[in-house]
């Protein structure tokens, strides 16, 4: 923190790059590389001037605008100079800054000085890394709802009630000596540890959606041979991606595309077509289609005739607690107005012409938004592992406080049942929930620096 850094903070090539300074030296160093600024020249303001290199010579003509502390990214003085987006003159402004004190900025860093200059706390800090990340709608407004702090909002909320019976749970133990003294009543306690359990199952619950938002929807394409699956593929995603042929078992293996419906990323998954072989490889295929399907929350199913009794349990089998989507294919090749409904809802196309697709995107969207698979901008959504990882450390200690006071969940309720472990058992447990809670935000403990060189390390150098 006593180090002045600096780094490129922008792709080169472009037309403008940013080299960026941070630290105690920042407006030192800054009047040094640009010749028209003096000691006289006043923080928040910009200012058109050659950038000198090592040598005194003019290497560029370039904007540079200084940031005072604490009015700054960082929180620390602060200096961004727009030169242009030559490799050759960022790095060379770069070696000049070097030389005259600064020095390179490791990954994450001025992102990291932010958080430890209390600009922002731990969870808004990864998610300025999820918006850089960020590859689609879906996932660029979860990361800008938390990095505007909705999610921190939250967990102040929980922690500010927990801290505030913690605190009462210790004030009754200056006055062990009356027995019968209770400053926090265990009704209260109840309720607030079952709310704040039913807060945190939820966030817990919203983990597998933001990670399927993040990696993308994973969409299996499940049929028989020869239905037209992978022309199916092809058409969803706009792209030959996968091999068409008429030969049945053409497709061994899954294949995965990648496509954007409303703002929100589906992993497609071409499967091998599903039915008794002989052939090894073919297997093989059918295996994994197996696994993909265990692992898709959508299933279309593709169909060119009726299914039989014995295809229609297979389909039940496979599909329990996914979500199904019905599709008859080949709509090319028959008479719509002889066409006789299916028992359930069915979508008509042509994968080989295109008609219907649309529709079905359609389809799948709504039927995505229908379960829950996307995020509206007003949800807190976890896609963080490490964040899960504490909600369910905190969840396990939450239930140690429940346990403790004597409750029992009966009709998902919980009520005491059994006399209570004593104030100061019962504190010791709710300051465990606390450190998990904090763990997230960084708020009210010394984060360990192993931790923070883990979240920060997979920054870019210039955030």
């Amino acid at each position: 923190m006593e180090d002045t850094i600096c780094a490129i903070a922008t792709a080169p090539g472009g037309a403008i790059g940013i080299v960026r300074i941070s630290g105690p030296e920042t407006f030192t160093i800054a009047r040094q590389v640009c010749s028209r600024m003096t000691d006289a020249t006043p923080p928040r303001t910009s200012t058109f001037t050659p950038i000198l290199d090592d040598s005194g010579q003019v290497l560029d003509e370039a904007v540079v605008t200084l940031f005072c502390a604490p009015h700054s990214y960082t929180g620390e003085d602060c200096a961004e100079i727009s030169c242009h987006g030559s490799r050759y003159i960022l790095n060379k402004v770069l070696e000049t800054l070097i030389h005259k004190g600064a020095r390179l900025a490791n990954p994450g860093e001025f992102t990291q000085r932010a958080f430890l200059n209390g600009k922002m706390d731990l969870s808004q800090a990864e998610a300025v890394a999820d918006l850089i990340a960020a590859r689609n709608k879906a996932t660029h407004d979860i990361a800008l709802s938390q990095l505007r702090g909705h999610f921190s909002s939250e967990l102040k909320d929980l922690r500010n009630q927990l801290l505030h019976l913690t605190s009462l749970l210790e004030l009754e133990l200056d006055f062990s000596d009356h027995e019968d003294l209770e400053f926090a009543d265990r009704t209260e306690l109840l309720t607030l540890a079952q709310t704040i359990e039913e807060h945190i199952a939820r966030l817990t619950k919203s983990f597998k959606t933001g990670q399927a938002l993040k990696q993308g929807i994973p969409v299996a394409i499940v049929g028989k041979t020869n239905v037209g699956k992978s022309t199916l593929l092809n058409q969803l995603v706009d792209d030959d991606r996968a091999i068409v042929s008429d030969i049945h078992g053409t497709t061994r293996d899954t294949i995965e595309e990648t496509m954007d419906i409303n703002g929100v990323s589906f992993r497609f998954i071409d499967t091998a077509g599903l039915r008794e072989t002989s052939d090894k490889v073919e297997q093989i295929g059918i295996e994994r289609s197996i696994q993909a399907i265990k692992q898709a929350r959508i299933l279309i199913w593709l169909l060119d005739e009726r299914p039989s009794l014995s295809e229609l349990d297979e389909m039940r089998f496979l599909g329990k607690d996914k979500i199904s989507i019905y599709v008859h294919n080949k709509l090319d090749l028959i008479d719509v107005s002889q066409f006789k409904p299916y028992i359930f809802p069915l979508s008509l196309i042509s994968a080989k012409n295109g008609d219907g697709i649309s529709n079905l995107k359609h389809l799948i969207y709504k039927e995505a938004q229908r379960a829950g698979l996307t995020a509206n901008t007003s949800d807190v959504i976890v896609t963080n592992a490490r964040h899960y990882d504490a909600l369910i450390r905190a969840d396990n200690d939450l239930q140690h406080v429940l346990e403790g006071m004597g409750a029992m969940k009966i009709d998902e309720r919980w009520t005491i049942v059994n006399p209570s472990l004593s104030g100061d058992l019962l504190a010791e447990d709710l300051r465990l929930v606390l450190s998990d809670i904090s763990d997230i935000t960084g708020e009210g403990q010394i984060t360990p620096q192993e931790t923070l060189n883990n979240i920060f390390s997979h920054f870019c150098v210039g955030k």
